[in-house]
């Protein structure tokens, strides 16, 4: 007799046949079967106790691997909370894939359980939508979304499974048929470069600059780009500014770091090579009078519409670390560099080093009550005395959040997570959740504010964790003792709540 295969099970195995290894979400009609046979097919099931949390983790898992991360939740409200998770994704432009079981289809339109039209209801949030109308078109349809996640901009895409399509079977011989043909339609796309001719007119502009500027964000991480950024500014003497989720990836005390020096950078620059990061509000839009009004921006992007939206003086369209390569390939074959006595290298670093002299001065302090400040010179003299792999840290609440972007050191890529372009509260703990499984070998730590914290605090019932609360007044000596602690084997969160 044929073994037959159900939608549940067929399902499952084109996720893990196509490279899905680790899930998140919350189970519960009609996808509980879904979710034991992915851990049958040995794909990591990680539970939450609500999409949204579950949503966060996944699209942060996808910038941190490069894969997309997958969200399985219910129908109806289920999905509905997975969009938070969802558009956090496209706003980020990180690869994710949320799976959601829906009604059945025949009593569409008639109030059945958790009814909802899902593919309209997560077409503003997505960038490719999919319903398996029928148990055959399954394999299909998870090569498709998983596809279109990476293809591209990085986005976050939806696959529809209806309750009856689940039930379905077939023979597990039209279900190995099914998967080849998928399998063998998959989309590959080669990485875009941009023509010679526009390489070496970005090395023209910055060659001939006075003030040139090197700017890069997540993109740039998401592109692991971060060795020709090196590269490039050692090469060339260009002093950079990272955006927050773009720390780390040259390290942030570097002696061309000009984070500390950031209106100067920005407002004095004459050519701005911008790669990974969008001229947004994190940016200033590009605009004066935080930008000087001529600046001439080299943007480079994998989108081109982003670029023709920015209009900048030159775009690339292309994988960051591609264009860099290319760039890095031009300066090489005619080499130049700035050097510590260039009057503009000497200008930024002065004002590096008068703001951080006054921030040192202000971290000095034992400061009881608390301030912001005391707690985050002892959380960065923490992290740094681990040394490396660096920990991961996971920074979100508005006070939280900013400060620690001022005080807490990256020193090694993608170890820095945020409320990112959206300014996402509540992401802190999925993100932890992620971190722990894309980073095995890396601690992380959660440096969070108590309102943020109180986003998704039921998930700590997920992690192996330390919770140290800091209040007001708290015990200066408990903390001091906190950062020479020995640390126990890993994956350890470490999960600082700052209330003030």
């Amino acid at each position: 007799m044929a073994v037959s295969f159900d939608g549940n099970v067929l399902a499952a195995k084109s996720l893990a046949r196509f490279g899905v290894t680790h899930m998140f979400g919350v189970v519960g009609i009609p996808v509980t079967s879904l979710a034991n046979r992915a851990v049958q097919f040995g794909v990591r099931f990680i539970a939450f106790h609500n999409e949204q949390s579950a949503g966060y983790a996944a699209s942060v898992y996808g910038y941190l691997t490069g894969c997309p991360g997958l969200l399985l939740t219910v129908s109806g409200p289920g999905c509905v909370h997975g969009l938070a998770g969802l558009s956090n994704a496209m706003i980020n432009t990180w690869p994710m894939v949320m799976v959601s079981g829906s009604s059945d289809q025949k009593d569409s339109g008639r109030g059945d359980f958790q009814e909802l039209d899902q593919i309209e209801a997560v077409k503003p949030f997505s960038k490719f939508s999919v319903k398996a109308k029928d148990i055959k078109e399954i394999p299909n349809c998870v090569a498709r979304v998983l596809d279109h996640a990476v293809s591209g901009r990085p986005g976050g895409c939806y696959l529809d499974l209806p309750t009856d399509v689940l039930h379905q079977t077939i023979t597990e011989s039209e279900a190995e048929n099914l998967l080849a043909e998928a399998e063998k339609a998959r989309i590959f796309e080669e990485s875009i470069v941009p023509a010679n001719t526009e390489i070496e007119k970005a090395v023209a502009l910055l060659r001939k600059a006075e003030r040139p500027l090197i700017v890069f964000g997540k993109g740039a991480g998401y592109g692991r780009a971060e060795g020709e950024l090196r590269k490039l500014v050692e090469k060339t003497g260009i002093p950079f500014l990272p955006t927050p989720m773009g720390k780390g990836l040259v390290n942030d005390d570097h002696e061309l770091a000009a984070s500390a020096a950031r209106s100067l950078a920005i407002g004095k620059c004459d050519v701005a090579l911008v790669v990974g990061a969008r001229l947004n509000w994190l940016l200033h839009f590009g605009e004066s009078p935080k930008w000087d009004k001529d600046v001439k921006f080299i943007l480079v992007d994998v989108c081109g519409e982003e670029i023709k939206l920015r209009k900048p003086h030159l775009g690339l369209v292309g994988d960051a670390k591609k264009v860099l390569e290319m760039i890095n390939k031009e300066i090489k074959d005619d080499p130049f560099c700035l050097g510590k006595s260039h009057p503009w290298v000497e200008a930024v670093s002065k004002k590096v080093k008068d703001n951080v002299s006054r921030m040192e001065a202000q971290l000095a302090k034992d400061v009881v009550p608390f301030n912001f400040l005391t707690p985050m010179r002892i959380i960065r003299d923490a992290i740094l005395g681990l040394g490396s792999p660096a920990p991961v840290v996971v920074s979100e609440g508005a006070n939280t959040m900013d400060v620690g972007r001022s005080v807490l050191v990256q020193t090694e890529p993608r170890t820095r997570l945020d409320a990112g372009t959206w300014g996402t509260m509540g992401v802190g703990l999925g993100y932890c959740i992620a971190a722990a499984v894309a980073n095995p070998k890396r601690l992380v730590v959660a440096v969070e504010g108590d309102s943020a914290f109180g986003f998704s605090a039921m998930e700590v019932e997920s992690l192996t964790m330390v919770v140290y609360m800091v209040e007001t007044g708290g015990a200066l000596k408990k903390l001091l003792a906190l950062s020479k602690m020995i640390l126990p084997p890993l994956p350890l969160f470490l999960v600082l709540l700052i209330t003030l």
